[in-house]
């Protein structure tokens, strides 16, 4: 059962806010994020290097600096403001006509530590010891994780009762992605949301592995500093969105790969066609519409290949999944890629980009062949999180991406 708790966010005045929401510190690199910020951007904040001309390195102490200052400047000139008292907040997106609706709460470190926040990918300590960086020079938790829990119906009655109103925030970001934003104010519903989660088994990270572990870290950190810890202290809780399963869609996560291992195009289908089905389908672009279903582009022809019967096993949880069934027949077996995370022949594409992004890298010479796969199912991820294993890196690809800078919680 999970611990949740309302907070007073710092979040902008809603005449600011389009201009402060940020895309998340990850999904962008330095000269993108210093092309992409204007004056009021959280990415002053989240990406402190880009005040620098030239940029300067990200893991810097002037860079940190920088960052302390912006996020004191920012509320002193009034762009974040703090809540008077604790709320919960809904924060909807909207992504191609479909909307999912998240709730902004606090989670515990402690069920993190006792495995009740379960997570399906491994963390690098290089990449949580950054993110602890900010975390504690900033005393906050200044962008969100991202959990999904079990359907509840009368939390969605909950919700559903506030976002029938008018929002707080209500914007269409420069990707064409909705972001809406309420505030629950009733302490009636305040307290029955806190009850409701004690009743849900587990939450479940769906972006954000890195900032978890490192806000259940920094808290770790400040209990050993304080003789006086009861647990309930600010700094045991961290911001999360924490949307039901059921709104949740994981997209494709492909792979591109530089060179044949030696082979060529004709003795790679070869090789291929012993555990899959090859067909050519053409030059048109070819989407894989099933579980171990694969397409694949090579040589300005798409392929579809399907996973041929007793090569995989459908009651392991790891190894029915479709990117381990690659990573096992093709990459491994015949292109000679042994570590996904390590080996600089192999690239990923998030599938928002589309499938013409992995043809073209194909004809540009960058790369050589490319590899579509089938989206996992939040099934799938729950299964193999309840069952305490990790999944491959670079399996699951969730859009939209949470906006950055509708709240901001204080860890004092």
């Amino acid at each position: 059962m999970v611990r949740v708790k309302p907070f007073a966010a710092v979040r902008p005045p809603k005449q600011y806010v389009e201009e402060v929401a940020a895309r998340p510190y990850d999904v962008l690199n330095s000269s993108e994020a210093k092309a992409e910020a204007g004056e009021k951007s959280l990415l002053h904040i989240t990406k402190p290097e880009i005040d620098f001309d030239p940029i300067i390195d990200e893991h810097s102490q002037p860079a940190y600096d920088k960052a302390v200052d912006n996020f004191k400047a920012w509320q002193e000139k009034g762009w974040l403001v703090q809540d008077e008292k604790p709320y919960y907040y809904v924060y909807a997106q909207t992504m191609e006509g479909r909307t999912q609706y998240g709730l902004v709460v606090c989670a515990h470190t402690d069920d993190y530590a006792e495995g009740k926040i379960k997570k399906h990918e491994l963390t690098r300590k290089d990449k949580e010891d950054d993110r602890m960086i900010h975390v504690r020079i900033q005393d906050a938790n200044i962008e969100p994780v991202f959990f999904s829990y079990p359907d509840n119906d009368e939390i969605n009655a909950i919700v559903n009762k506030y976002t029938a109103g008018e929002p707080e925030y209500d914007f269409v970001a420069a990707d064409g992605f909705g972001h809406h934003f309420w505030v629950i104010d009733d302490q009636a519903d305040i307290d029955r949301i806190t009850e409701l989660f004690a009743e849900i088994p587990a939450f479940y990270v769906a972006d954000g592995h890195h900032r978890t572990a490192a806000a259940a870290r920094v808290g770790a950190e400040k209990r050993e500093g304080n003789e006086a810890h009861t647990g309930e202290e600010e700094y045991n809780w961290f911001m999360t969105v924490a949307f039901p399963e059921s709104h949740l869609k994981i997209i494709d996560y492909n792979r591109v790969v530089k060179d044949l291992n030696g082979l060529t195009p004709e003795q790679l289908v070869a090789a291929i066609a012993e555990d899959f089905d090859v067909k050519e389908e053409g030059t048109d672009i070819y989407k894989p519409g099933k579980l171990h279903e694969f397409s694949m582009y090579l040589d300005g022809k798409w392929y579809s290949l399907v996973a041929k019967e007793g090569r995989y096993d459908d009651n392991d949880p790891i190894g029915v999944l479709d990117v381990t069934i690659l990573s096992n027949l093709v990459l491994d077996k015949i292109l000679g890629i042994k570590d996904l995370r390590t080996d600089k022949r192999i690239d990923f594409v998030g599938g928002i980009r589309g499938l013409g992004e992995l043809s073209r890298r194909v004809d540009s010479g960058e790369m050589k062949v490319a590899f579509a796969l089938y989206p996992v199912s939040m099934k799938q991820l729950v299964d193999i999180a309840d069952s305490g294993n990790i999944m491959p890196p670079k399996t699951t690809w969730f859009e939209p991406k949470l906006r950055s800078g509708l709240a901001i919680h204080k860890l004092a």
